[in-house]
């Protein structure tokens, strides 16, 4: 292991203030515009006789339903692609998880309603000419231009979607579901020459034309953007290396990075970033580790948890290594924090966003609660660095050690077997109403606090989560 003594300010104060709030009304307009593309959609296919066919049953009418599936399967696949394009302002807007969320959502519906139009098109077209179905998908592929590439697509896609289904998330590294993740990238493209070609919703409509036409270039501009581009333009700007690597807990280290004008950096304390290690193979796939301190001019700290899916190398790490960034992303930060009572939920390596939200936010003494579940004392990280946050700020802090109860609980097996999850939280913060709440940790722990939060009385819209997962 490589290790040297972290540099002697390690948390000093942020140089230069924070990126604006961001605007209420960003997420309202961004739901209102995905809203409405998919209401587009159908208004140009009714104007392209669809409904006509439709109302007059049949076959037509089945040939007419699998051309609207397939553009509502076409235009979730877009509104995936922009809602993972790393757009600043939907980021900014929603957050990591709820784009998630999302993402894996119209993922599943694009999908499902993609299977719809290749089942209804090909019925249609097979009754139409009274052939026998398969006989009618195979002349389809073969014949109709652009078709085999939809046929790859189409493939591509469904490897893309087995693969999301969380038992099959569960059996993969999170390399190497990220790497088959990327093929739903080449699976929109090879979609598009069929629907230019023999999509009569797009040949016969110059406004239809338009339309798609815009959605598809503004859609790969935003990749271009800002998932190549910008991360690029950073990099080159700010030219991050490993100053330090140093040990905190068993498994747990963390990587202090110096470069240039880090404060022109727009982070906050508890976002996290995409990095690699340009440490040897394996260095293109990109970890979301969060930042452990607040960030200033000239370093940034970010804390790892041996989880063995590549993070074991970090504790390897050398001084000098180049790093790359993408981000920052999350919503966890203080931008919404009104000034009152904080209480912070960590489990395990969740506490490094939070750590950093402890130096950050501007609370009085004496009124910030640090809550640290671990499995034992030796796992707690950051030791000294607490005691420093209780001494200089007043932060109380609450150790809640142990294996995990049978039942499901946040709580460990000795407090779960005599304490309710509520009432646990009753007695951290009576008046946790008034409080302003984080959570972090693994993802079932943190649906479990959420769980007692609700039932203690905590308002949801001031408890702020960032989850574990992928």
């Amino acid at each position: 292991m490589t290790t040297s003594s972290p540099p002697r300010a390690a948390v000093p104060a942020r140089a230069a203030p924070p990126p604006r709030p961001t605007p209420s009304w960003w997420g309202g307009l961004g739901s209102f515009a995905a809203g409405l593309s998919l209401l587009v959609v159908l208004a140009l296919w009714t104007s392209n006789g669809g409904l006509r066919e439709t109302a007059s049953g049949g076959l037509p009418a089945v040939t007419a339903i699998g051309r609207l599936s397939g553009l509502l399967a076409a235009d979730l696949m877009l509104l995936q692609v922009l809602l993972l394009a790393r757009i600043p302002v939907v980021e900014r807007a929603f957050g990591q998880d709820r784009l998630a969320r999302w993402h894996r959502f119209t993922g599943f519906t694009s999908f499902n309603l993609l299977l719809a139009h290749v089942v209804l098109i090909t019925l249609g077209y097979a009754g139409t000419v009274r052939a026998n179905p398969f006989a009618q998908a195979w002349d389809l592929v073969v014949s109709y231009p652009g078709m085999l590439l939809a046929a790859a697509a189409f493939a591509l896609l469904a490897l893309v979607v087995v693969t999301s289904v969380r038992a099959a998330r569960r059996r993969l590294r999170y390399e190497s579901w990220h790497l088959l993740h990327l093929y739903a990238y080449l699976g929109v493209g090879l979609a598009l020459p069929h629907q230019l070609w023999t999509g009569a919703d797009f040949i016969d409509s110059p406004v239809a034309r338009a339309y798609w036409w815009t959605l598809y270039v503004g859609c790969a501009g935003a990749v271009v953007v800002w998932r190549i581009g910008l991360p690029v333009w950073r990099n080159l700007r700010h030219r991050l290396v490993v100053e330090a690597v140093v040990p905190e807990a068993p498994g747990v280290t963390s990587v202090y990075l110096r470069g240039h004008r880090l404060d022109r950096l727009p982070v906050r304390a508890g976002q996290f970033l995409l990095w690699r290690f340009l440490d040897g193979p394996g260095w293109s796939r990109a970890h979301p580790y969060s930042l452990s301190g607040p960030p200033t001019a000239g370093r940034l700290r970010v804390t790892v948890k041996d989880l063995g899916d590549g993070s074991a190398r970090v504790a390897r790490l050398r001084p000098g290594t180049r790093v790359l960034i993408e981000g920052p992303y999350g919503r966890l930060t203080g931008e919404r924090y009104d000034g009152g009572p904080v209480t912070m939920f960590a489990c395990g390596v969740g506490v490094t966003p939070l750590l950093s939200l402890l130096w950050d936010l501007p609370y009085r003494s004496g009124t910030a609660t640090l809550v640290y579940r671990a499995r034992s004392e030796a796992d707690l990280a950051f030791r000294a660095e607490l005691d420093r946050l209780a001494v200089a700020r007043g932060v109380r802090l609450i150790h809640l050690l142990g294996p995990r109860a049978e039942r499901t609980s946040w709580l460990p097996a000795h407090y779960a077997s005599h304490l309710a999850d509520a009432g646990a939280v009753r007695q951290i913060a009576p008046d946790i109403a008034r409080h302003t709440v984080y959570v972090c940790g693994p993802d079932s722990w943190a649906d479990a606090v959420r769980t007692a939060l609700a039932a203690a009385g905590a308002p949801a819209e001031r408890v702020h989560t960032e989850r574990f997962a992928w």
